[in-house]
């Protein structure tokens, strides 16, 4: 559903070599280095458990999972997913269910009162790093030995730069990310190319270009807000300030971070308070102002977004590949005759031609009881297979074969006649997503690049052709806090990120006039920005000492 901020490290491989390698043995005998031992827990699990074979328990096992509740594929226990995995694993899985809009929180919840699900999956970094200090999930690095698939891909992609990222200053993990062979972008603005071809336009390609095509929509549509935008609950902004910022070389909206990386300083800067930022604050103050953004872009229900633009009140809204389809392009020319739409390339700002994107996707938490558990072993095992190997990616996105889907002799899939996913065969009488349980967001990401593009569409290919031919933005250099730093940093985050929040839209939405810009950095001061990236630069020269950086 969305993409957020992780902090990358551009270090050697040295630094995570040794923890991500660590301990080869595939039978739960010795644990990693650091770790506690899982030698009695290992009811259930495979004695030779290795990279490409089939994880099946030796007994049917049960385990609970926090589960992220998706409105347009809702739950059911019917789904071929449940009973196909149970058949394959002799696991069980029992879904704990939580609204998408309210995960997050529910979340925190159930791990601060200690009834949290062993497997907590859909965690983006650095969510985390509020867990950590209190012991409440478990440091995961310290059990790769038990995760072949997972140690197979990160030494084949040459991972360990991304994961430094993660790693606390003790030299653990605490998330099991998910791994992309290479970085891609999917998230980006959906257009009426139906409204460009009468006004004479071509697709925007930059923030200028996207600004002009507005006014010009602005000046046909007087009456209508051109854009208006969704994804803002619960992070205002979400995708938009995200996109905008970017091309402006900052972090905004989903992928806001309270530091940012500057390679010409040399040092980590607050990036609420960066020249970039404001800028981006802005360009967007700007659509706002001349009324080519809906004001309510920042507050509205996803619901309310959506019918302003397939009901033809507006011509521009966030998207990703399953958005433009699932979304808006049946109900658009259901209810606007001759309606088109595209999503566009991102649009291209002052930082550069750059894509701005991460092997590394959101991940697992593991409870910190789990070690306790007589199947722990066996546990994480079923979590290599699943979320790490080829059979367990395929599975999770593409379902069983002949029954949702085929596969010819040169490994090219199709899906089922009879089934739908993402436009690939409209009117189909059943769903991928909703039928099966399959291509769900809680288990299927990552992967190779083979298997991910595996459900691209023609357009998609080609949107993916323009943003591949762009640089990657370099990679953040790894600033892990110590335990007590990370304590410090927890008291000044919520109160800096909630004046960051309020203040963006304040400025934004012209209700604080971008000249109190300097009043605002030193209420920024006043709550600690300083001290904050001061720690976090003397994380970054520590870590860089210590790895010969």
């Amino acid at each position: 559903m969305r993409d957020i901020s992780r902090r990358q490290a551009i270090i050697g491989l040295g630094a995570f070599a040794s923890l991500a390698l660590t301990a080869c043995g595939s039978d739960g005998e010795t644990p990693a280095k650091g770790g506690a031992t899982a030698a009695g827990n290992k009811a259930g699990s495979m004695a030779g458990y290795g990279v490409g074979q089939q994880f099946k328990a030796t007994e049917p096992l049960s385990f609970d999972v926090l589960y992220n509740n998706h409105s347009f594929y809702p739950n059911k226990p019917d789904w071929l997913f449940w009973s196909e995995l149970t058949k394959r694993t002799n696991v069980t899985l029992k879904p704990v269910e939580v609204p998408l809009s309210d995960y997050e929180k529910k979340r925190s919840l159930l791990i601060a009162s200690g009834d949290a699900p062993l497997i907590i999956p859909k965690t983006y970094h650095p969510q985390e790093e509020a867990f950590v200090s209190s012991g409440a999930i478990l440091p995961v690095s310290d059990y790769f030995n038990l995760m072949p698939n997972f140690q197979d891909k990160v030494a084949k992609w040459q991972l360990q730069p991304e994961l430094n990222s993660i790693m606390q200053t003790d030299g653990k993990i605490y998330l099991l990310p998910g791994l992309h062979e290479n970085a891609w972008a999917d998230y980006s603005f959906a257009v009426r190319t139906d409204i460009l071809e009468k006004l004479k336009l071509e697709v925007p390609k930059t923030l200028d270009d996207f600004y002009t095509m507005l006014k010009a929509m602005k000046a046909e549509y007087p009456d209508l807000y051109p854009m208006t935008d969704r994804w803002s609950v619960p992070t205002p902004g979400g995708n938009l300030i995200k996109l905008i910022a970017q091309a402006y070389g900052s972090k905004g909206g989903w992928e806001y971070a309270h530091s940012t990386f500057d390679a010409a300083q040399g040092k980590f800067v607050y990036t609420g308070a960066m020249p970039q930022y404001k800028q981006a604050i802005e360009y967007l103050n700007k659509l706002v102002k001349e009324k080519l953004l809906d004001p309510e872009s920042f507050t509205q229900q996803d619901e309310a977004a959506k019918q302003k633009f397939i009901s033809g009140k507006s011509f521009v809204i966030s998207s990703n590949a399953q958005s433009l389809i699932n979304d808006y392009r049946t109900a658009l020319t259901e209810n606007v005759k001759d309606a088109k739409i595209v999503k566009i390339p991102v649009p291209i700002g002052p930082a550069g031609e750059y894509k701005f994107a991460s092997r590394l996707e959101n991940g697992v938490m593991i409870s910190k009881k789990a070690t306790e558990n007589k199947n722990f072993v066996a546990m994480m095992q079923f979590i290599d297979w699943l979320w790490y190997s080829e059979a367990g990616m395929e599975f999770a996105k593409w379902g069983v074969e002949g029954t949702t889907f085929t596969k010819d002799s040169s490994g090219e899939y199709e899906l089922a006649k009879d089934v739908d996913f993402v436009g690939l065969n409209p009117g189909a009488p059943k769903h991928l997503q909703k039928d099966f349980g399959f291509s769900n967001g809680v288990f299927a990401y990552g992967g190779p690049t083979k298997l991910l593009q595996s459900t691209f569409s023609d357009e998609e290919m080609e949107f993916q052709k323009v943003m591949n031919a762009r640089k990657q933005w370099p990679v953040e250099p790894a600033a892990p806090l110590s335990e007590e730093e990370r304590e410090q940093a927890s008291m000044w985050e919520t109160p800096l990120k909630d004046h960051v929040t309020q203040n963006t839209l304040k400025f934004i939405l012209g209700e604080r006039d971008l000249g109190e810009w300097d009043a605002y950095v030193k209420e920024l001061e006043a709550k600690n920005s300083t001290q904050y990236i001061n720690l976090v630069n003397t994380a970054y020269e520590r870590f860089k000492k210590s790895h010969g950086g």
